[in-house]
C-alpha cells in the first residue's frame, strides 16, 4: 500500500493533484487518529474538503432562492417533456431549454435512451457513530489503503496491480462487496464510515449487516477512535458507466439529458453543471 501511495505522489503532479508523501511521523502529527503500529507512512492532499450533504442539500435550495432567484418545487413528479414545456401533474412550464438531471432514475423519462446506453446502478452501504466523547478530533478525512484500488486516478501506479492480488488474497470479500474504507467527522462529532459497491439495475431494498461488519473490522484496525457505536446506517444509490464520469443524451431540440455515471455527483454536480449550461448557450 506504502509503495502505491509513494509512487502516486511522484507522479501526481504531472495530472494536476496536489498531494505529498508523509513519513509515519508526519502521519501522526497530522492525524492522531491513525494508529501507529506498522504504520509505513500515508498520502496528504491540501486540496481535500468534506462537508455534511444533510446540511448542503437542506440549506442550499434556500441559498439559491435568495441569491439567484431560482425557483424550487418539491414533490413535484416530472412526467413528460417535450421540447419547449414540461409537464408535471396538472402543471405546465413553457422554457426555451430544458435539463433533465434524474438521478438513477432511468424509466419516467427518456428509457430507451437510458437502455442503450450501458448505464447501471451501484448500491452503497454507509454507517454514521454516535457522537465522539469529550470534543475528540478525527482531523483530516482518512481512507486506507484499499481505496487506492476503487479510484481511477491510481490506475497510473505500476505498483497497483501488486497492491490489489494482495487485497484479494487476504481479504477477498471486499472484491466480492467492492469494499474500501473511508472516514470523515460532521460538526456533531459523529464518524461517517463507509464505503462498499454492489452493481446491477436490481437494487436489494435490504442491507447486508456482514458488509457494515466488515468495514467496521477493518476501520479498527487502523483508527483510534473512543467510540465505534453505531447509530445510524444507510445504503444510497446512484447510476455509474464503466467508461464514462457522465453522459448526455439530446433526445429532443432544446432538451438535454445529464447523468453523472460515479459516485461523484454531489462534488462534480456545480463544475457539470456550469460546462452544461456553457454548452447549451453556444450551441443555442
Amino acid at each position: 500500500m506504502a509503495a502505491v501511495g509513494r509512487e502516486f505522489s511522484d507522479k501526481a503532479p504531472a495530472f494536476g493533484y496536489k498531494c505529498a508523501w508523509l513519513t509515519a511521523t508526519e502521519a501522526l502529527e497530522r492525524s492522531q487518529a491513525i494508529h501507529p503500529e506498522n504504520l509505513l507512512g500515508a498520502l496528504w492532499s491540501p486540496t481535500e474538503l468534506t462537508v455534511d450533504p444533510r446540511q448542503i442539500v437542506t440549506s442550499l435550495p434556500k441559498l439559491l432562492a435568495e441569491r439567484y432567484g431560482v425557483r424550487f418545487f418539491f414533490n413535484t413528479a416530472v412526467q413528460n417533456v417535450e421540447t419547449s414545456f414540461l409537464i408535471a401533474g396538472d402543471e405546465r412550464w413553457d422554457a426555451d431549454s430544458i435539463i433533465v438531471a434524474a438521478g438513477d432514475d432511468f424509466q419516467t423519462l427518456y428509457p430507451a435512451y437510458f437502455r442503450d446506453s450501458g448505464i447501471t446502478r451501484c448500491k452503497l452501504q454507509m454507517m454514521r457513530t454516535v457522537p465522539q466523547p469529550e470534543g475528540w478530533s478525527l482531523g483530516p478525512s482518512l481512507a486506507f489503503g484499499p481505496t487506492f484500488r476503487h479510484y481511477p486516478a491510481f490506475q497510473v501506479c505500476t505498483t497497483l496491480p501488486t497492491l490489489k492480488e494482495r487485497i484479494a488474497q487476504e481479504t477477498p470479500e471486499f472484491d466480492k462487496y467492492g469494499i474500501h474504507v473511508m472516514v470523515s467527522q460532521n460538526h456533531a462529532g459523529q464518524l461517517t464510515i463507509g464505503d462498499s459497491h454492489e452493481y446491477g439495475l436490481r437494487i436489494d431494498v435490504f442491507d447486508k449487516p456482514a458488509i457494515n461488519e466488515l468495514m467496521l473490522n477493518y476501520a479498527r484496525q487502523y483508527l483510534r477512535a473512543p467510540s465505534f457505536e453505531i447509530a445510524e446506517q444507510w445504503h444510497g444509490v446512484y447510476a455509474i458507466h464503466p467508461d464514462h464520469t457522465y453522459m448526455t443524451f439530446a433526445p429532443a431540440d432544446g432538451v438535454l439529458v445529464v447523468a453523472v455515471t460515479r459516485g461523484i455527483g454531489m462534488t462534480m454536480s456545480f463544475g457539470i453543471a456550469e460546462q452544461t449550461l456553457r454548452e447549451m448557450s453556444v450551441a443555442a
